[in-house]
C-alpha cells in the first residue's frame, strides 16, 4: 500500500492508497501518489482538499440567474478574468434582478469598458454574448426549472440558445453541487489522456455523453465526487500548463 499524509493544524493525517501497479479501472493502474497527473494523485490531492480548512469553492453567483450569467459570459476563448469581470458589471447593471433587462441594454453594457486588474480592457463577442443572455434570462423568468437532479436542469439549459454541454454542466454544477455532470474542457481531456481514464479519439464535441459517462465511473472509483473532482482535476491541469504539455510530448513520443 501507499501511505499519503498530510499536516493540518499540527495534527497529522494519514490514509492509506492503492499500490502503483494495481488497477483503478480495467487497463488503468492507480501509478504513484506523487507522480503528476496519475489516478493516485488525484485520489490523494482530493482527499487532501477535503482535510484542509478552505476546500475548493466553485459556485459564481448567490442566485441561478446570476450563475447562468457567470458561467455563459464565461469559457470559449474568453479569459477566466475578463468573464468574471463582465459578469461582476453587469452585476452592478442589476442585470441579474427580477427586472429582465432588454438585449440593447445588455449590449451596451458589455460594450463598456471592463477593468480588469490595472488594465481597461473590451469584452469579446458582445452581441452574440447579449443576445444568449438575454435569451438564458427570459426562460428563467418564464418557465419552471427543474432541479432534481444535475442532469435535469443541464437538459432543461441545453434548450437555451448559445447554451451547450459544457456551460450548461459547468452552471448546474455549480448551482446544484451536482455529481451526475462533468465539465469536460480541454484540462480535463488531457488528464484523462495523460492518466488513461479516457477512452483515446473521442472528442467532447461528438462524444460529449461518453466521455462524461467516464469521466463518472473514474470518480467513483476513485471514491470522490466528481463535482470536487472536476475542479481540482480543472485547477491543477490550468495552473501547471507548461507541465502538461511536456507531459504530453513524451506520451507522443513514446506512441509513436
Amino acid at each position: 500500500m501507499q501511505m499519503g499524509c498530510v499536516f493540518s493544524d499540527s495534527i497529522v493525517h494519514r490514509r492509506q492508497f492503492p499500490e502503483a501497479e494495481c488497477e483503478v479501472l480495467p487497463g488503468v493502474q492507480w501509478g504513484a501518489i506523487e507522480a503528476f497527473p496519475s489516478p493516485a494523485y488525484w485520489a490523494y490531492q482530493a482527499w487532501a482538499d477535503e482535510i484542509q480548512p478552505h476546500p475548493l469553492n466553485y459556485k459564481l453567483g448567490s442566485t441561478l440567474r446570476e450563475e447562468v450569467g457567470a458561467c455563459l459570459l464565461g469559457g470559449h476563448g474568453i479569459p477566466a478574468s475578463v468573464g468574471l469581470a463582465a459578469f461582476a458589471h453587469l452585476k452592478d447593471r442589476g442585470a441579474f434582478e427580477s427586472y429582465l433587462p432588454s438585449e440593447s441594454e445588455l449590449l451596451e453594457w458589455l460594450s463598456e469598458p471592463l477593468i480588469v486588474g490595472a488594465k481597461s480592457v473590451h469584452y469579446r463577442f458582445a452581441r452574440q454574448k447579449s443576445r444568449y443572455l438575454h435569451a438564458a434570462l427570459m426562460a428563467l423568468h418564464a418557465e419552471d426549472i427543474p432541479l432534481e437532479s444535475g442532469q435535469a436542469l443541464r437538459n432543461w439549459l441545453l434548450a437555451i440558445p448559445g447554451i451547450g454541454f459544457k456551460t450548461a454542466s459547468w452552471i448546474a454544477r455549480n448551482w446544484l453541487d451536482a455529481d451526475d455532470v462533468a465539465i469536460l474542457d480541454i484540462h480535463i481531456l488531457r488528464a484523462g489522456a495523460l492518466a488513461g481514464f479516457f477512452t483515446p479519439g473521442l472528442t467532447v464535441e461528438r462524444h460529449y455523453l461518453q466521455l462524461e459517462q467516464e469521466f463518472l465511473a473514474f470518480s467513483r472509483a476513485l471514491s470522490v465526487r466528481a463535482s470536487a473532482l472536476d475542479a481540482l482535476i480543472w485547477y491543477q491541469m490550468m495552473s501547471a500548463s507548461h507541465v502538461v504539455h511536456d507531459l504530453l510530448g513524451r506520451s507522443k513520443l513514446k506512441a509513436a
